[in-house]
């Protein structure tokens, strides 16, 4: 299931990018939250908490407890989405959506890869096209990531998303026919790489020419 975080947040009264501007100076990142019928809040979070959760945990399909000052209980939420400096690794603004134990959401799994492709080790190139599935269940039924053992795959073999092992109450939202990897083929083959590592065959060099013509002349 999908791992759980808490993040304490303020409420936030002033806006516009002047307001964001000083936000963010005193190191705080300005945030909101939305969703299932409520009034979208505007929100501040620690920039340092912020950056400490979104290292250890992959935020997109982490339910995170809002702890909001001044309201009872915590709000379960979803991260929607993250604006960052276009040239550092700086959070800018962040988009909270709020959810219910009864409601589906779509989230984003990560796929990963287990075991060596046997048309890996016969010289073959593992190509990864989808490493996040977009899926939809109840939030208490999101996987932290969904594994697809490749081992038998030769060359010129692939995985579809219909080949995968969902979790069951996990709805993947992308079409069962889209190939999730393959294994290629080589791009040099053996007969290729041989002919590269022997030797050239001697020429005629310029050396060679210019010296007949000299012992002509002496002729």
């Amino acid at each position: 299931m999908a791992t759980k975080a808490t993040l304490k947040a303020q409420p936030r009264a002033e806006r516009g990018k002047g307001a964001a501007r000083k936000t963010r100076a005193a190191g705080r990142i300005p945030a909101v939250v939305y969703g299932h019928g409520e009034a979208t809040r505007e929100l501040t979070v620690d920039a340092h908490e912020l950056e400490l959760l979104f290292s250890r945990v992959h935020y997109e399909n982490t339910i995170i407890n809002l702890d909001i000052e001044g309201e009872r209980g915590e709000v379960k939420v979803l991260v929607r989405e993250v604006q960052s400096h276009a040239f550092r690794p700086d959070v800018l603004h962040v988009d909270f959506y709020q959810i219910h134990a009864g409601e589906k959401v779509a989230v984003e799994i990560p796929v990963r890869l287990q075991g060596v492709a046997a048309g890996v080790r016969a010289g073959g190139v593992m190509m990864q096209t989808i490493t996040d599935l977009e899926v939809r269940c109840l939030p208490d039924h999101i996987p932290e990531h969904i594994d697809a053992d490749v081992s038998a795959l030769e060359i010129g073999d692939a995985l579809h998303v219909s080949d995968l092992a969902v979790p069951e109450g996990v709805e993947p939202q992308v079409d069962g026919d889209r190939v999730v990897c393959s294994v290629t083929p080589p791009t040099v083959t053996a007969a290729d790489a041989e002919a590269a590592a022997a030797p050239a065959e001697p020429t005629s060099s310029e050396p060679e020419v210019i010296r007949r013509g000299r012992e002509q002349d002496e002729e």
